[in-house]
């Protein structure tokens, strides 16, 4: 069975610079540490991580909503790949920054700790700056 998981997150800042951030490749890179390749146009690719994480833009609603496919050097080249869906919704004081994953390979459960440790606190940190 596939793997799938949310997590939700609040950054204070507006849904406009998570949203650009997201798709900008030097910015991506900056508040993650990781080199990113990444482009605002749907049916575009992306590379972060130093190449370790590549998919395309499936659907961008600018400032609200990120689709895109997504997989990572450890998916087998049979799997299909899976499915990350970022939505932003403004707050008063920032932005909740919900993310759904989803279709990861049966198995690979350490998607959802890698999103935290490995993007949820270098952005939090990032965007204090």
């Amino acid at each position: 069975m596939k793997e799938s998981f949310e997590l939700t997150e609040i950054f204070r800042v507006s849904p406009t610079e998570l949203y650009a951030a997201w798709l900008d490749g030097d910015v991506h890179g900056q508040m993650t540490g990781g080199e990113a390749e990444c482009s605002e146009r749907e049916g575009d690719s992306f590379s972060t991580w130093d190449g370790y994480i590549w998919g395309k833009n499936l659907e961008l609603v600018p400032n609200q909503k990120i689709v895109q496919s997504w997989r990572t050097s450890e998916f087998d080249e049979a799997d299909a790949d899976s499915i990350l869906s970022i939505k932003l919704k403004e707050l008063p004081d920032g932005t909740e920054f919900c993310l759904q994953h989803t279709n990861i390979p049966e198995g690979q459960t350490q998607y959802k700790k890698g999103w935290v440790d490995h993007y949820f606190t270098p952005m939090k940190a990032y965007f204090r700056s």
